[in-house]
């Protein structure tokens, strides 16, 4: 089971940006699946979660309104748009499929996990 992040960078502020994460070994249809980052010398925390489905979708406060997640389950991909990014956004992006079919919040809830893919927001 592999999780491949990728389409992290360097963005302006007020730019866009869509870190995109393909999931192999499995298929992942029925999962749920999320986004979490981790900026240097702080925890892991949650940004976006999504159902099995597409159906339902869940924002941390800070992103409401400038990011969205969406998945292509014949790809088994899941994206992350990333509009109008700001520099506290700047972290290491993870991606990670829940346990269970739905939106999860949670670090514990999320069985497998990406690489990480960087992304810094330039001001």
């Amino acid at each position: 089971v592999q999780l491949q992040a990728s389409g992290g960078g360097l963005v302006q502020a007020g730019g866009s940006l869509r870190p995109s994460c393909a999931a192999s070994g499995r298929t992942f249809s029925t999962y749920g699946m999320g986004w979490f980052r981790q900026a240097p010398g702080k925890e892991r925390r949650f940004v976006a979660a999504i159902s099995w489905s597409g159906g339902s979708t869940y924002y941390t406060d800070s992103v409401k309104g400038r990011f969205t997640i969406s998945r292509d389950n014949a790809k088994n991909t899941v994206y992350l748009q990333m509009n109008s990014p700001k520099p506290e956004d700047t972290a290491v992006y993870y991606c990670a499929v829940a346990k269970s079919r739905w939106v999860a919040t949670q670090t514990d809830q999320y069985d497998y996990w990406g690489q990480g893919t960087l992304v810094t927001v330039s001001s």
